[in-house]
């Protein structure tokens, strides 16, 4: 089996900055694309940002604010977030498409996710 596990969120001030990991083990032979979405009460989950080892992609309204970025030696992916604002209120999970052996398929797995608050 494949294990995300998130840390980091919390409460924060408006203006504030928090940044969350997402480590990765288990049964691993290599990983794709590993992202953040989020999901507010009501709303429905959406990406926030994700990274391949080419490339990384932010949703418009994260864009000039969060950072991610990933350790592949550590399998961990990171999510700086600045500029926080109450919008930025949710809980925030980690996923990632892992390869478990080399001639398995690419499965997507998902973290148990972090709630971050931001208070104005």
């Amino acid at each position: 089996q494949v294990q995300l596990v998130e840390s980091g969120g919390g409460l924060v001030q408006a203006g504030g900055s928090l940044r969350l990991s997402c480590a990765a083990s288990g049964i691993i032979f290599s990983i794709n694309t590993m992202g953040w979405y989020r999901q507010a009460p009501g709303k429905q989950r959406e990406l926030v940002a994700s990274t391949t080892s080419s490339s990384t992609n932010y949703a418009d309204f994260v864009k000039g604010r969060f950072t991610i970025s990933r350790d592949n030696a550590k399998k961990t992916v990171y999510l700086q977030m600045n500029s926080l604002n109450p919008e930025d209120t949710a809980v925030y999970f980690c996923n990632a498409n892992v390869r478990r052996r080399w001639n398995d398929p690419f499965n997507t797995y998902w973290g148990q996710g972090t709630q971050v608050t931001v208070s104005s």
